[in-house]
């Protein structure tokens, strides 16, 4: 590692004499390989809770591509947590491969054990498993693509993990969801009826949990990733002490810099463990409904379920700021060695 990147490693230590007393339990649902923010969303994730402020409890996939989950897992791997359990959507939205889930298929420069997302389980029974065996009200759900397996879950049945049903499940164990979705103030010129994309790939599913969810939701909109921007630079900059970086390398593929990714995914997880830093202002309390044709419309109410956020254009460089050293702080476990990477694994 080069000087700076130790300097870095240093450095984040700082924060842990002031992280919260009992880190935030936390499940990421994401359509990882549809968009580059996903990955740079489990940067943040990995980052936060290598100073003691988040757990990652497990990972669920709502992107139906055989190279999915293999890909979390080595994200996992490259940050010291090869041990993080993965599940998988069956007959889900999207089944292309997109852009840059190829690069798994380099084994030498991006170790990880799952061979394919079919070895993993089903989403949804991880989902009951892990919150079943969590404190009551203690955790935070994020999701950042479809709401296919959140969906699936609320209408699950008891089962081994736990007798109750997926709603009473949930209302049980779950404190906040904070997801990435929808569109709530105008943006470039949209008329506020933007129809978002982790929306409509399955409109039912999202109107299902706008209807039944039963805790408190926090809604990351469309307009606010776009007002906050993540570095280009920092991808060309910040990287440099690993020769295969797979954030890097797949920003790159997916879209190469010079472009500033919008921080779509990256506010829900920001904005999920730090509440309390204010990066993010909240609408008064309301309900969402998801229409016919996936517009998300909230409605005022004081006795309502939704809040959702806003980014002031004076506190978006803090915000940005801070995505930037977290997302680019570097693991503080070693790597593993390729040549003595763990044989492929069947999660089932």
């Amino acid at each position: 590692m080069s000087l700076r990147g130790l300097l870095l490693a240093a450095l984040v230590l700082l924060p842990l004499s002031v992280a919260a007393a009992t880190p935030v339990p936390v499940i990421l649902d994401t359509d990882m390989g549809n968009d580059v923010d996903d990955v740079l969303a489990m940067a943040l994730l990995h980052a936060l809770e290598q100073r003691g402020e988040s757990q990652l409890l497990a990972v669920t996939l709502s992107k139906d591509h055989p190279k999915a989950a293999p890909f979390v897992d080595a994200i996992n791997t490259f940050y010291g947590r090869p041990s993080i359990p993965l599940g998988v959507v069956r007959d889900g939205a999207t089944t292309d491969e997109g852009k840059f889930l190829g690069l798994v298929d380099q084994r030498t420069h991006y170790p990880h054990q799952l061979a394919c997302g079919a070895d993993a389980p089903d989403a949804v029974a991880l989902l009951r498993a892990t919150l079943a065996a969590q404190p009551d009200q203690s955790v935070t759900l994020i999701q950042v693509g479809f709401f296919t397996n959140f969906a699936r879950l609320l209408q699950s049945a008891a089962d081994r993990h736990s007798p109750l049903d997926g709603r009473a499940l949930v209302e049980r164990k779950v404190k906040l969801l904070s997801v990435m979705a929808g569109a709530f103030q105008t943006v470039d010129g949209h008329d506020n009826h933007y129809l978002e994309y982790n929306i409509i790939k399955d409109i039912p599913a999202a109107q299902f949990l706008a209807r039944h969810w039963p805790t408190p939701i926090l809604w990351s909109g469309y307009e606010v990733g776009v007002a906050a921007p993540y570095p280009h630079e920092s991808i060309e900059q910040d990287f440099s002490a690993y020769p295969h970086h797979l954030l890097r390398d797949a920003y790159y593929r997916y879209l190469p810099p010079p472009h500033d990714r919008p921080s779509w995914d990256l506010t829900s997880v920001l904005a999920a463990v730090h509440p309390q830093r204010h990066y993010f202002d909240l609408s008064p309390p309301g309900r969402v409904e998801v229409e016919a044709d996936g517009f998300t419309r909230f409605r005022q109410d004081k006795a309502g379920r939704d809040r959702f956020l806003i980014l002031d254009a004076g506190n978006a460089p803090r915000v940005v700021e801070a995505l930037r050293l977290l997302v680019s702080q570097p693991p503080m476990r070693a790597l593993p060695d390729p040549a003595t990477a763990p044989e492929p694994r069947d999660q089932r």
